[in-house]
């Protein structure tokens, strides 16, 4: 005869807020919590021991927390030190990565490629 299983579903609320963009979606992976939406993986049996990179959150001018890999949007004109280029408002460019400093997003703008940019004049896409 077949057996009977039981399945017990668990219950997201009883999870850990990602440490890193504080998604609810949380879910585990053998000794592991994993958030969906930055990637970000932390060990369940700590109390999130995380680098400094990863306790760095950056919002935007709206304030939404941006992670590597959003899309966002100038919020105003920029102009390009040196030069007399100007980066347009509404031009959308890609987080590469987030560091640390007063230009705290490594980024590539369409139509002008790699450059650091301020969270300040971005909202996110």
């Amino acid at each position: 005869m077949g057996a009977i299983l039981h399945y017990e579903e668990n219950d997201m609320s009883t999870l850990p807020n990602c440490p890193k963009c504080n998604s609810e979606y949380t879910y585990e992976d053998g000794d592991l919590f994993i958030c969906p939406e930055c990637a970000h993986e932390w060990p369940k049996n700590s109390s999130e021991t995380t680098t400094t990179e990863d306790q760095l959150i950056v919002r935007d001018a709206n304030g939404n927390i941006l992670v590597d890999g959003d899309n966002v949007t100038v919020v105003k004109d920029l102009k390009i030190k040196g030069t007399s280029s100007v980066i347009k408002v509404g031009t959308k460019a890609k987080i590469v990565r987030i560091v640390e400093g007063d230009h705290d997003l490594d980024c590539k703008v369409d139509g002008m490629g790699a450059m650091m940019l301020k969270s300040s004049v971005v909202k996110k896409a």
